[in-house]
């Protein structure tokens, strides 16, 4: 069965799997939006966290500008005995909020402390570059996102939303300058950039751009993007679109919050691109392509924004229609990917090999939970969490720290209709 992007069969998938060397080389109707699914969210007992109206006044905000403040940020969080984690989720088919909780460190174990109400379908979580402002998105038909004052002790304030102009939105980011917040609006293929303030809070928007080419893929009707991102360097921004079979390379004018196109990457037709992630030396990508089951090591020419896509790899998850790939991440290294796999519920771990670009199959492992939509590591690197969107659970794995295994960190942790998990 083929699934929507939020997990509801949709139809058959016809695409055939593919396998291919691990090496980037030369480049080479669909999901709706998000329906109604009819979870029954295993029940959490939590205290909720009443959303507080616009703050009138904030504290200015000054961002991390340079390595060494990120550092000592780094260092300090693994001094830490527990740390800070949020679940997004979707209020109209069973959530009840923003899921707060804390984690144990060195067990990986998770303790709920309430939950954050008043956000609608926060889907997508990030958090600014300081620490101080959660940003999420609200996958509706009028798309949203919204932001969230973070204060100590869960004392957190909704600062108030704009909306994205177009509709579901399921994917935001931090610009590293913090100055803009840049979302991916899925139902209408188009990405909006909105200014930050500097109490946190977003501004009116900036720019609206919708991706009118190429055409839409194999059994798709229309773009859809689904994720926007900034190159390590900072120098552009891509947006991966499902819908086109494409990921699109911008450049954003950091005093008018414009995007501009320079360029274009095209996957095989009917690989339904989802998201990427990028390797540390900047001069990679490891996109998984959805809808037909594989991952593809992408080369990135800093320079001109330029991503070239290899050819595909599979999963280790089964052929195309068996599963469905959702997220990959990176260890802080370098040297393993994480993929995790719907479906298939499962995560295949990859050897990063050739200064980032190979990818070779180490092997996978069950996730524990049923249709894990998406993951995340913790910032030391020594957990991954996995949101089970169907399970209604958030699974822990310990990250061996020289050869990348996983090994799962006690029972996964109740949270109704968990689709994406942020550790901090």
């Amino acid at each position: 069965m083929r699934y929507d992007r939020t997990g509801t069969p949709s139809g058959k998938d016809s695409a055939p799997g593919a396998g291919a060397p691990a090496t980037a080389a030369g480049p080479a109707g669909g999901p709706s939006r998000r329906q109604v699914i009819g979870i029954v969210a295993t029940a959490v007992a939590t205290v909720a966290v009443p959303a507080t109206a616009a703050a009138t006044s904030a504290t200015t905000r000054t961002a991390p500008t340079t390595a060494s403040a990120a550092g000592v940020t780094a260092r300090s969080r693994r001094l830490r005995a527990t740390g800070t984690l949020f679940i997004g989720t979707y209020t109209s088919s069973g959530g009840t909020g923003i899921g707060l909780a804390s984690y144990d460190t060195g067990t990986g174990g998770i303790t709920g402390t309430g939950t954050l109400q008043g956000v609608g379908d926060p889907s997508y979580l990030a958090v600014h570059p300081d620490g101080g402002t959660l940003y999420a998105v609200n996958e509706r038909q009028d798309g949203g996102v919204t932001a969230i004052a973070l204060g100590e002790n869960g004392d957190h304030t909704v600062l108030g939303t704009r909306g994205t102009g177009g509709s579901s939105p399921c994917h935001l980011s931090v610009h590293p300058g913090g100055r803009w917040l840049l979302s991916a609006n899925y139902g209408s293929g188009n990405v909006a950039v909105h200014p930050i303030e500097a109490s946190g809070a977003l501004g009116e928007r900036t720019d609206l751009v919708t991706h009118t080419e190429p055409a839409p893929g194999p059994g798709q009707n229309g773009p859809h993007a689904h994720q926007i991102v900034t190159s390590p360097d900072g120098a552009h921004v891509l947006a991966v679109d499902l819908g086109t079979d494409s990921v699109y390379t911008y450049r954003l004018d950091d005093t008018a919050g414009t995007l501009t196109r320079v360029s274009y990457a095209r996957l095989p037709a009917g690989a339904g691109p989802r998201h990427l992630v990028f390797h540390p030396s900047g001069r990679f990508a490891y996109l998984a392509n959805e809808l037909n089951n594989t991952i593809a090591v992408c080369a990135y020419d800093p320079g001109t924004g330029a991503l070239t896509p290899g050819e595909p790899l599979p999963t280790g998850a089964g052929g195309a229609g068996d599963s469905f790939p959702s997220q990959p991440v990176i260890t802080g290294d370098g040297a393993f990917v994480f993929l995790a796999n719907r479906g298939h519920n499962s995560l295949s771990r990859f050897a990063v090999e050739d200064n980032g670009a190979g990818l070779r199959l180490l092997d996978t492992v069950p996730v524990g939970g049923d249709h894990p939509r998406q993951l995340a590591l913790s910032p030391d690197g020594t957990l991954l969490f996995a949101a089970n969107q169907r399970s209604n659970a958030v699974s822990v794995f310990h990250v061996d720290q020289d050869s990348g295994e996983l090994a799962a960190a006690g029972d996964p942790f109740a949270s109704p209709v968990a689709v994406c998990v942020l550790p901090l």
